[in-house]
C-alpha cells in the first residue's frame, strides 16, 4: 500500500516544493474520515483552509463554516446568491465590465450536486491516513510544470488542459474539476485566492484525484532521473551566454 508520508516527501523533493501538498476529503453524510485531530475552522474560505493545511494544520470546514458564497455554491452547500448569479457582484469587484460576462462565468461553473458533500477536510498529505479524494499542490510554475508532464506520461502523451474561469482557482479549478472529471487540472490562480491567502505572485495551483498519486509519483521518478536535473542545469542557456561573451 502507498505510504502517504513518503509520497508527500518524494513529491516535495522532486518538485522542489516549499509547502506541503494538501490532501482533500470531500465528506458526505456518514463519512467519518475526519477524526478528532481536525480543527473546525469557522469563518474561513476554502482557499484559506488550504493555506493552513499546506503549513501543516488539519482543518475541517462544515457547510456553515465556509464563508465564500461562490465556493459554497460550487460544493453544493447552498445556492449562489442572486447578486453573484446575475453577474453584478463581479462587476462590483471590478473583475468584469459586463454583468452578462459574470453571469456566464457562474452559469458554466462546475459544481457538486447539493447534499453530496456536507463537509470538507484538508490536511498535509504527509499526515493523511487514507488516500484523499483530491490532492492540491500550490507552488512555482516551474515546479508544477513537472507534475503536469508526469501526468502527460501517465496519459500516454495526450495533451493536458487547464480549465479555468480565472475565478475559484482552488475550489473549482484545483478541487471540484479534478474530482468530478477524475483528471489533473491546473490554474494560474484567481482574484479570491490571491486576495485572501498568502499565495505568492510567482505561484500557481494544480489539483488531481488521489487515485492518480501513485502513477504520478512513478512518472516523477522517471523525470527526476534525467529530464529535471538536465533542464535545471540550463546547459543550453549557459552555452549561449559563453558564445555571447566570446563575440564581445
Amino acid at each position: 500500500m502507498l505510504e502517504l508520508d513518503r509520497a508527500a516527501l518524494r513529491m516535495k523533493e522532486v518538485l522542489g516544493l516549499e509547502a506541503e501538498p494538501v490532501a482533500v476529503y470531500l465528506l458526505g453524510p456518514g463519512d467519518h474520515r475526519a477524526d478528532a485531530s481536525f480543527i473546525q475552522a469557522s469563518g474561513h474560505r476554502y482557499c484559506q483552509a488550504l493555506m493552513r493545511a499546506r503549513r501543516g494544520e488539519r482543518i475541517l470546514l462544515t457547510s456553515q463554516d465556509l464563508t465564500c458564497p461562490a465556493a459554497a455554491a460550487a460544493f453544493g452547500f447552498r445556492p449562489l446568491p442572486e447578486g453573484l448569479a446575475n453577474g453584478k457582484g463581479l462587476v462590483g469587484f471590478g473583475i468584469v465590465e459586463d454583468a452578462a460576462t459574470g453571469r456566464a462565468m457562474f452559469d458554466a461553473m462546475p459544481r457538486i450536486e447539493a447534499g453530496h458533500v456536507t463537509a470538507i477536510a484538508v490536511a498535509p498529505l504527509a499526515s493523511a491516513t487514507t488516500l484523499p479524494d483530491v490532492i492540491v499542490v500550490e507552488g512555482r510554475p516551474d515546479a508544477l510544470m513537472w507534475l503536469a508532464l508526469a501526468d502527460l506520461n501517465v496519459a500516454r502523451g495526450m495533451r493536458r488542459r487547464g480549465d479555468t474561469a480565472v475565478l475559484q482557482a482552488t475550489c473549482v479549478d484545483a478541487t471540484i474539476i479534478p474530482h468530478l472529471e477524475q483528471r489533473l487540472n491546473f490554474s494560474l490562480g484567481c482574484y479570491g485566492c490571491r486576495e485572501a491567502t498568502d499565495l505568492e505572485p510567482g505561484e500557481a495551483v494544480i489539483g488531481f484525484p488521489g487515485s492518480r498519486l501513485e502513477p504520478l509519483l512513478d512518472a516523477l521518478d522517471h523525470l527526476a532521473a534525467k529530464a529535471i536535473p538536465r533542464s535545471r542545469a540550463r546547459a543550453a542557456f549557459m552555452n549561449l551566454q559563453r558564445k555571447d561573451a566570446g563575440h564581445e
